[in-house]
């Protein structure tokens, strides 16, 4: 059939990303912690991409150098999450590429969807530790008033509840949030990399016998 064509060279393609990864590791005694470093900048490169076209108005003023100092814990913590999944990926893809079924390839692949809906939530948690981080070491050294001012942001409790009441308002009432879900979109774009690579590697082998076909004719 059309769709076991397909998938053939759907295989082909992916067997051909998975020997680039081998013989790149290969190469390299230090692939690690490039790729590791290669998450940071595209973290952070994520952040201001966010910050600077949902949010543009917190850049100005005193808040710029608190956001300034947030993209750090935000990359840090983004990248770590990102190589995790960087390598739960490679062992998605080496259990699919040796399963003959073509369901059970395509149910493998699938499980990326899930590590995209968990950096949702990533996020989330990236965001309550990175502002509380930050707070915390802004308010050392300083008077019980101030601090009790910032209670607000060094409460990492009060943070996570605040952020949890943002993601449910998200949910219910997601034609009010538009900005705050397309900053989540943004920031989730490096945790989406598996998936946008199984889909642009289905969306050619799906092309390249469509061209066949109409070779055919």
């Amino acid at each position: 059939s059309m769709w076991a064509e397909v998938i053939k060279y759907w295989r082909v393609d992916l067997a051909h990303f998975l020997q680039y990864y081998r013989s790149r590791k290969d190469e390299s005694d230090y692939f690690f912690p490039y790729l590791f470093l290669f998450f940071i900048i595209l973290n952070g490169s994520c952040y201001w991409l966010a910050m600077l076209t949902a949010f543009p108005e917190l850049l100005s003023g005193n808040s710029f150098w608190y956001y300034f100092k947030v993209q750090f814990p935000v990359s840090i913590l983004g990248a770590l999450f990102d190589s995790l999944s960087f390598f739960v990926t490679i062992f998605i893809i080496k259990r699919a590429l040796n399963t003959q079924n073509n369901s059970v390839y395509i149910a493998h692949l699938s499980l990326d969807l899930l590590i995209a809906i968990l950096a949702t939530f990533w996020v989330v948690f990236v965001f309550i530790v990175s502002g509380w981080v930050v707070s915390f070491f802004e308010t050392l050294n300083q008077s019980a008033a101030i601090i009790q001012h910032y209670d607000h942001e060094t409460n990492i409790y009060q943070r996570a509840e605040g952020y949890g009441g943002k993601v449910n308002d998200a949910i219910q009432n997601p034609t009010e949030n538009l900005q705050n879900i397309y900053f989540g979109l943004v920031m989730g774009i490096s945790a989406m990399l598996p998936t946008i690579i199984h889909i642009s590697l289905f969306l050619k082998s799906f092309g390249a016998r469509i061209g066949i076909k109409l070779k055919r004719l």
